[in-house]
């Protein structure tokens, strides 16, 4: 994607089924992307084992999606046991797809899919030098602190309510309806 090129994909949730999708994402991060994604280096085998957690419960994954391939991740994670008062979001964006507004996209996903598990206060973190995550944060009314090198979020979602949880209700179907597609076409290419 060039520099000045406008996002073409799409945003959805990541099924059970398209976990592959989402550690071959993160397997072509670079050291940088991969830095600011995990707050530190990270080797494959890390990432192998990582993204292997990507549909235990408590996870919801949202993706940008272009060409049958996941290009950006946005993850949100119950902290303790069952979805509670507190969440965290994390994110990651392939070098050549930053800067088209699809993080800021990403973070409303989140944000929302929070509101509607009743999640009162939503972290995140990011090292000091992520301008990028912290302007997206601002965006969205982060509070935000510095901590030994990295830089803490917290968003407090609103009351999810009729709409919030019906526009994630329809988003789920189309977006279930595109999985289903995009498995087709993977299977077809396939063979």
């Amino acid at each position: 994607m060039s520099e000045h090129a406008r996002a073409s994909g799409t945003i959805r949730k990541l099924w059970p089924h398209e976990q592959g999708l989402f550690r071959e994402h993160l397997m072509r991060l670079d050291k940088a992307s991969r830095m600011a994604r995990f707050a530190h280096g990270v080797s494959d085998a890390f990432i192998e084992e990582y993204a292997s957690h990507m549909t235990d419960a408590g996870s919801t994954v949202f993706a940008y999606i272009e060409d049958g391939e996941v290009r950006a991740a946005a993850e949100l994670k119950k902290l303790g046991d069952t979805w509670g008062r507190e969440a965290e979001a994390a994110f990651s964006v392939e070098a050549a797809y930053q800067e088209h507004g699809i993080g800021t996209e990403l973070m409303g996903r989140v944000i929302r899919a929070a509101r509607n598990r009743g999640v009162h206060l939503l972290y995140m973190s990011c090292l000091a030098t992520n301008a990028k995550m912290q302007a997206i944060a601002r965006k969205y009314e982060a509070d935000l602190r510095f901590e030994l090198g990295e830089v803490i979020g917290e968003i407090v979602p609103q009351e999810p309510n009729y709409f919030s949880l019906l526009a994630e209700a329809v988003e789920d179907r189309v977006g279930f309806m595109m999985a289903v597609l995009d498995l087709q076409r993977r299977v077809v290419k396939a063979a």
